[in-house]
């Protein structure tokens, strides 16, 4: 695993929430909502590449 994936995801993280704030002292509760639901959705599609990548990993190590 890389380093870079790990700083990816906590820049993602401190701008929406950046956002999320802006968005909700304007009141737009629901695009902030969205926002955070894009984001999550963003880096749950990250992690599952990686996920994907250890998984070939495991399955080459054992001859699957």
């Amino acid at each position: 695993m890389n380093v870079d994936l790990i700083f990816k995801i906590a820049a993602i993280g401190i701008l929406v929430s950046i956002l999320n704030v802006v968005l909700t002292k304007s009141g737009r509760e629901e695009m902030a909502m969205m926002t955070t639901l894009a984001a999550v959705v963003v880096v749950l599609l990250m992690v599952a590449k990686e996920i994907v990548k250890l998984f070939d990993t495991v399955k080459a190590l054992f001859g699957f």
